[in-house]
């Protein structure tokens, strides 16, 4: 199992609740496909730095999880095809590069 970490930007369409539900249904995502979520920070509404669908704010949050490649590749399959969900992006912590 790998370590990972996935912000996901969801529509600011979506009432607060809604977006928190949508949320835990991302989670549950990663727990579905063989993974476990060890943290999760919901950082609520915040204004894009670009549009998105022509908006310019968007709820976000960040899941810090465990799975294996194919896993979170069958979740990321799953985000692509919610509408609701604009953007994501996951990473593996251990290999980000630190500059000086």
């Amino acid at each position: 199992m790998r370590n990972y970490e996935t912000l996901v930007i969801l529509s600011d369409l979506l009432e607060e609740e809604a977006a928190l539900e949508l949320f835990d249904d991302v989670k549950q995502l990663f727990v579905d496909n063989g993974g476990e979520v060890r943290d999760d920070a919901w950082w609520g509404k915040r204004k894009l730095q670009h549009l998105i669908h022509k908006r310019d704010h968007a709820w976000y949050a960040v899941v810090d999880h465990t799975g294996t490649p194919e896993g979170v590749a069958e979740t990321e399959r799953r985000l692509k095809i919610n509408d609701d969900v604009w953007r994501f992006k996951t990473v593996r912590p251990e290999l980000r590069v630190h500059r000086a």
